[in-house]
């Protein structure tokens, strides 16, 4: 499994990934960086099979009214400090990649995780 993380999520979340055996791409490793358009991360995250990493809820609508991405992982925490973010992801990594392998879209917040059917 690949992921893309999103321009508003922070680049340190590239190494959870990788650190847990996962490929992780941020906006600013791409050609455009931050800048990149919504439309173009869709393409990117499609043609190198990559679930979406991100706090924007755009993607939430297109999820469900273009069917795209194929895969999406929300982060629903509101304002949050970047450390205390990483503490969320690490401690819910496993259940999130649990999640991810069976379902399309799943979103963490502050409190729990919901996997979207």
């Amino acid at each position: 499994m690949k992921f893309l993380i999103d321009a508003n999520l922070p680049r340190r979340l590239v190494r959870i990934f990788q650190e847990h055996g996962y490929v992780a791409v941020h906006t600013l490793d791409l050609p455009e960086g931050n800048a990149t358009a919504d439309i173009a991360l869709l393409d990117y995250s499609e043609k190198n099979d990559c679930v979406i990493t991100t706090k924007d809820s755009d993607f939430s609508t297109s999820f469900w009214l273009q069917n795209r991405p194929s895969k999406l992982l929300l982060i629903s925490t509101g304002n949050i400090k970047n450390a205390e973010l990483e503490i969320l992801l690490t401690a819910n990594f496993d259940q999130l990649i649990s999640a991810l392998i069976e379902n399309r879209y799943v979103e963490l917040t502050r409190e729990h995780m919901i996997v979207h059917a």
